[in-house]
C-alpha cells in the first residue's frame, strides 16, 4: 500500500497535470473578446451610426426602426466599416449577384480597424463570392419538398418556411437562393396548406419553423402559426429557428415573449458564430427567452476565417452557456455557391471537438455535424475515443490520449 506522502505527492502531480492541459487556453481566453468586453468600441460605433441615420435611442431600440433602416448599399457605410473605395467596386459588383443587407445594430459590431473581425465577414460581402464553386441547393430541399414551403428529411418532423427575410443577411447563409431582390413572407394560404400536411401525417411530432427568420413575421402571424399547430393533437415539440437574437436582439420584446410562452413546449434555436455577437443586447434577449421558460440552443456554422480556432469555440461556447444558451449543434459548413472561402477540412472540426472534451464542460460541447449532400441529413462526426471491441472486452482513448478497457458482457 502507498504510503501518505506517495499518495500526495501524487495528487499533487495530478492536479498540476489537470492545471497543464488547459494552460494554453487561459493564456489565449483574454485576446479572444466577447461583444460585452468590446462594449466602449462598440457604443462609439452605435453613435456613428445613430448620428449618420439622424436616429434617437428610443429608435434604436425599436426592432421595426432597425428593419426599416437595414443597410443595402455600401456606399452608404463604406467610411463607417472602414471599406476602402477598392473593396466598394467589388461589392457592388457582388451586389449584382448576391443581395445584402444589415441591421444598424449588427453593423455596429464591426471593427473597422480590423480586416480579419469575424462579423466583417459575415456580414459584408466579398469578392470571393464571385467564386463558382458550390451549388445554390446542395442539400435539395426543393427535391424534399411534399408540399409548397415544407421540407421534410426525417419521418417525425419537418420544417415550414415560412419568410425569405432576414434582419441581416449572412454570406455564407444556405437559402442564399430563396433570398430574392425583395422581402417576402409567404402568405397565409400556403402556411395554412403546410400545417394541414402536418395534420395529415400524424407521425410528425416536430415542427421547425424557420425562413429566414420567422421572427420577421408580426406577433399576430407568430401566434396565428402557433395556434394552428397547437390544435393538432400529434404536434409535441414547436421550434424556432432564428437569428434575431444575434443580429436583431431587439425584436426580442415582451410582447413576443408573452406569446411565445402561451404555447410551451416551445424550443429556441439561435446562431451565435462568434463570441464578439455576444452582447449586452444579446444577452438580454437570450434571457428574456430563458426567463420565460424557453430552452435555447445554439447552432454555430463551421467558417473559415471566423471561428474554426479550438480557442475561439471553446470562448464562444462557455460564455454562450453564461448567457443560458447551449451549445448545441456545430454544422459543417455546405457546399453553396458563393460561398467557397467559408469553407473549412473536416479536421479542423475534430481538432475542436477533441480540444473541448475534457477540457470545459460537457454542457459546453456540441455535437459536429454533416450534412450529407441531396438530403441524406444530418450525420455527426467524433474523434474516435473507441478504439477495438470485441466480444468480451473494448478498448478506449479518454480525452488525454489515455487507453483504458472495459469488460464488454
Amino acid at each position: 500500500m502507498r504510503n501518505l506522502a506517495t499518495l500526495n505527492e501524487t495528487k499533487t502531480t495530478r492536479f498540476t497535470r489537470l492545471k497543464s492541459t488547459i494552460s494554453d487556453y487561459i493564456e489565449k481566453k483574454d485576446k479572444i473578446i466577447t461583444g460585452i468586453e468590446d462594449e466602449k468600441r462598440i457604443e462609439a460605433q452605435k453613435k456613428k451610426i445613430i448620428k449618420r441615420l439622424g436616429a434617437t435611442e428610443k429608435e434604436w431600440n425599436d426592432y421595426r426602426w432597425q428593419l426599416t433602416h437595414r443597410f443595402c448599399n455600401i456606399d452608404d457605410f463604406a467610411d463607417i466599416t472602414g471599406v476602402s473605395q477598392k473593396e466598394i467596386e467589388r461589392i457592388k459588383e457582388v451586389g449584382k449577384l448576391y443581395r445584402y443587407a444589415i441591421s444598424p445594430y449588427y453593423l455596429s459590431l464591426i471593427d473597422p480597424e480590423d480586416l480579419n473581425c469575424p462579423i466583417r465577414k459575415q456580414a459584408l460581402p466579398s469578392a470571393e463570392e464571385l467564386d463558382p464553386s458550390g451549388e445554390l441547393d446542395p442539400m435539395d430541399e426543393e427535391g424534399w419538398t411534399p408540399v409548397p414551403n415544407v421540407t421534410r428529411r426525417y419521418p417525425d418532423r419537418l420544417i415550414i418556411k415560412v419568410t425569405n427575410m432576414c434582419a441581416m443577411y449572412c454570406r455564407f447563409c444556405q437559402r442564399r437562393r430563396l433570398i430574392g431582390e425583395t422581402d417576402c413572407h409567404t402568405g397565409w394560404d400556403k402556411i395554412a396548406n403546410a400545417i394541414e400536411y402536418v395534420k395529415a401525417n400524424k407521425e410528425i411530432r416536430d415542427v421547425l419553423i424557420t425562413g429566414g427568420d420567422p421572427f420577421m413575421l408580426s406577433d399576430s402571424m407568430i401566434e396565428k402559426i402557433l395556434i394552428s399547430l397547437r390544435e393538432i393533437k400529434h404536434v409535441e415539440i414547436i421550434r424556432f429557428g432564428t437569428r434575431t437574437p444575434v443580429t436583431l436582439p431587439q425584436r426580442i420584446t415582451d410582447d413576443l415573449v408573452n406569446i411565445l410562452k402561451k404555447y410551451h413546449p416551445i424550443y429556441v434555436n439561435t446562431h451565435f458564430n462568434s463570441p464578439k455577437e455576444i452582447t449586452k443586447e444579446s444577452k438580454e434577449a437570450c434571457e428574456k427567452l430563458a426567463d420565460a421558460g424557453i430552452p435555447l440552443g445554439n447552432q454555430m456554422v463551421l467558417l473559415n476565417g471566423v471561428n474554426n480556432d479550438p480557442y475561439i469555440v471553446r470562448k464562444l461556447n462557455q460564455n454562450l452557456l453564461k448567457i443560458r444558451v447551449k451549445p448545441y449543434y456545430i454544422f459543417h459548413p455546405k457546399a453553396v455557391k458563393g460561398t467557397s472561402h467559408f469553407w473549412a477540412r473536416i479536421e479542423e472540426g475534430i481538432e475542436i471537438m477533441e480540444s473541448l472534451r475534457g477540457r470545459t464542460s460537457g454542457m459546453a460541447i456540441p455535437t459536429y455535424i454533416v450534412n450529407g449532400p441531396g438530403g441524406l441529413g444530418k450525420t455527426p462526426i467524433l474523434p474516435n475515443y473507441l478504439m477495438y471491441i470485441g466480444d468480451n472486452r473494448a478498448v478506449f482513448r479518454n480525452w488525454e490520449g489515455k487507453i483504458f478497457e472495459i469488460p464488454n458482457k
